[in-house]
């Protein structure tokens, strides 16, 4: 969709008030491409010809869904995503013979009641109204029937859709987790990955976003999500430094519900591709109308 934009609106230059900046990011599935392209000069455009500034004043992104109708386009102020951590516990006990549990430190009881703990931690000590999710996703241990193994490791995801309660998951992670081994006389090294920031929509920029879906796709076609998605994204790093927004453009086909569609990563999902001609249009009409061009 990004690259039909480019080719349309490049066709058009001359009758284009100022200058587009088409992003074309590697590694968003957890690579940080975003950061990189940051970090290495993104948005320090050169001047224009006459030498006045040429600022980037807004920077929009979005983001094909099967859980929205195609033709239909949504988002909202405020935090839109995630953020997305990486969690590692590795617990140190003492192995031995199965048989004889009691001569050992047996990690694994140890490692399944801090996977417990975590999901009451989440539910007693998070806020209701600004979530978090921890899951545990992998769990290690042990390489025969018969031998109670050294160690037990817990691999798992961190989502949260504020810095302050994701600041306050990673020091409860680590308090229950090594509070539970030192309670069983063990160990529990915890490491946190730090990964993308929570995607925060700047709430003007949402409203025009919409404003601008609805004029090309119609009456009720562009719609404020009620909550943020658990889901992260990299333009997370875009939208700290300049305001903008995330908008998700459904693609679920016709006949499809979206509520049981298969969802994005699936091998099962299907799309309707008229969705991405509803997206090129959308960047363009985007683009244009932050450089003040009226749109018929």
């Amino acid at each position: 969709m990004l690259v039909s934009t480019a080719k349309l609106l490049s066709e058009r230059r001359s009758e284009i008030p100022g200058r587009v900046l088409f992003m074309f990011q590697p590694g968003e599935e957890g690579h940080h491409g975003a950061k990189f392209m940051l970090d290495e000069g993104l948005l320090n455009v050169s001047k224009l010809k006459d030498g006045t500034e040429s600022p980037i004043k807004a920077a929009y992104a979005l983001h094909i869904v099967s859980s929205i109708p195609a033709g239909m386009v949504g988002t909202r102020g405020g935090p839109v995503m995630a953020s997305s951590d990486v969690l590692s516990i590795t617990i140190t006990g003492k192995g031995g013979h199965a048989s004889e549990p009691f001569r050992t430190l047996d990690p694994i009881p140890v490692a399944c009641e801090i996977v417990q703990s975590l999901q009451m931690m989440i539910t007693r000590k998070i806020e209701t109204f600004d979530p978090a999710v921890v899951t545990i996703t992998k769990l290690i241990a042990g390489t025969t029937t018969n031998v109670i193994p050294e160690t037990a490791k817990i691999e798992g995801t961190i989502r949260a859709v504020s810095e302050k309660t994701r600041k306050k998951v990673h020091d409860s992670i680590r308090r229950v987790a090594e509070g539970i081994a030192a309670a069983h006389e063990m160990q529990a090294a915890v490491e946190i990955r730090t990964g993308y920031p929570v995607t925060v929509n700047d709430k003007p920029s949402v409203d025009f976003a919409l404003d601008v879906a609805e004029s090309l796709l119609g009456e009720g076609k562009a719609v404020h999500l009620p909550s943020p998605a658990m889901g992260a994204e990299d333009f997370s790093y875009v939208l700290n430094q300049i305001p903008g927004a995330m908008v998700f453009l459904g693609g679920t086909p016709q006949g499809v519900n979206p509520a049981t569609a298969a969802p994005n990563h699936s091998n099962r999902v299907m799309f309707d591709e008229t969705a991405m001609a509803h997206g090129i249009a959308l960047y363009s009409s985007l683009a244009l109308r932050t450089l003040g061009v009226t749109l018929n």
